[in-house]
């Protein structure tokens, strides 16, 4: 019986990945069907900001299932997640990236399904494209959510950057 629990607890801690400073910050949950002994399935909004452009940050949100799976961290999550991308200071590149580069990826089974995010730019109209989709290596997944952020003048700063500027070849 044990040994049933160190393997549930060791699946736990390989579908939560490791905790990173910069990760995710969990802005609130909302229970979509409740479980008398075993945790609520519900829908959790995260927060994060784009690590390589400073003054955009995005929002999505994570379906959790409940029961004895979700409590344990064996339950296939589904692919349903929303996604909003904002403006919230004056944007800077920190550095050039690649038209689909990721932002920020988090693991959503025990093995094969990866939620990601990733970022690209439209140049013609100087806007950021974000995309947040889930993938398996066999069957992928045509579930996804896009958020565009127009890159704006920001209080008294000057014209913005384009990103275009930004973008490897």
């Amino acid at each position: 019986m044990q040994l049933v629990r160190f393997l549930f607890a060791a699946a736990a801690l390989l579908v939560a990945g490791p905790a990173a400073a910069d990760g995710p910050d969990e802005i609130f949950s909302k229970s979509t069907v409740w479980h008398l002994l075993t945790p609520d399935a519900k829908l959790v909004v995260y927060g994060i900001d784009d690590p390589i452009v400073e003054g955009v940050a995005c929002h999505y949100t994570l379906p959790m299932q409940g029961g004895v799976k979700g409590m344990f961290g064996v339950a296939e999550e589904v692919s349903d997640i929303s996604l909003a991308c904002r403006q919230i200071g004056p944007i800077s590149f920190k550095e050039k990236f690649e038209q689909g580069d990721e932002v920020f990826s988090q693991r959503r089974s025990l093995i094969f399904k990866r939620m990601q995010i990733v970022r690209g730019c439209d140049v013609k109209r100087n806007v950021l494209v974000y995309l947040v989709y889930s993938d398996r290596p066999i069957e992928g997944s045509p579930k996804n959510s896009t958020s565009t952020v127009p890159i704006m003048p920001w209080g008294d700063s000057a014209a913005p950057p384009r990103c275009g500027d930004f973008v490897e070849d």
